[in-house]
């Protein structure tokens, strides 16, 4: 791992990974996007890890692609498609199948596709001074990373469209409109998740993400499929036993 541009540290169950490029605001080229691929697989293959934190350092989370990394010669020539599938597509996909909870720390500016990997965790929790936005439309480009996915199921269609336009908004109208869960530490959420059965969580993240895309009968039956698996394990009879023990 590139311990230069990406950070890796666990603790006390928590993997926090770290953007490091803070010259650039933790902007993310490829070698990042390599290092943070890398950070990650390696914390949901860790047995010892319950739950993984992404932030950025030096107060920002990060602004973005790196457009400045590209030589401004071969901007007109780069083929934006494949660079997404080689990098966001990829590192978002492999956000969405961990089933370890994923948080987001927005410690600082998040805009762009920073703002994009930021909407693909489970959980966002924005520093007061954070402020977010897309910026895309402003340089001709539409909203990628997964925005066109997640903005609109977190925050409704409309309001989606209207952020789209590039506006920059404080962390407390982030929260109003759901697109972060809180403003804070992410502590106290870090502490409950640890509480939290590993495997019921990825079972009901998965069911959540994909129950979009599916009928209701489809919905019930995945839950009949996943409830089964949950109940089997020793996670659910060690907590009904100690609910039984209570009463």
């Amino acid at each position: 791992m590139n311990e230069e541009v990406v950070l890796y540290e666990v603790r006390d169950q928590v993997a926090t990974i770290t953007l490091n490029r803070p010259q650039v605001k933790n902007a993310l080229n490829e070698e990042m996007h390599t290092a943070l691929y890398r950070a990650f697989d390696e914390a949901n293959r860790n047995e010892d890890v319950r739950v993984i934190v992404l932030e950025g350092s030096n107060g920002a989370f990060s602004a973005g692609a790196d457009l400045k990394s590209i030589a401004t010669e071969d901007v007109g020539e780069l083929d934006y498609g494949k660079y997404l599938r080689e990098t966001y597509n990829k590192l978002v996909l492999q956000l969405m199948n961990i089933e370890k909870p994923i948080i987001a720390h927005i410690n600082g500016i998040a805009v762009g596709a920073g703002l994009s990997i930021a909407l693909a965790c489970d959980f966002r929790v924005a520093a007061r001074e954070a402020k977010l936005g897309l910026g895309f439309m402003k340089i001709g480009l539409v909203p990628d990373a997964g925005a066109s996915y997640f903005l609109p199921r977190l925050v409704g269609l409309g309001k989606a469209t209207e952020l789209a336009l590039g506006e920059i908004i404080s962390a407390e109208e982030a929260e109003r409109i759901n697109l972060i869960n809180q403003v804070g530490s992410p502590e106290p959420l870090i502490a409950h998740l640890k509480t939290v059965s590993p495997s019921a969580f990825g079972l009901m993240k998965k069911n959540f993400r994909i129950g979009f895309d599916k009928t209701l009968a489809e919905v019930l039956e995945l839950e009949v499929e996943t409830q089964r698996v949950a109940g089997a394990t020793k996670e659910h009879k060690y907590a009904v036993a100690q609910f039984v023990n209570r009463a």
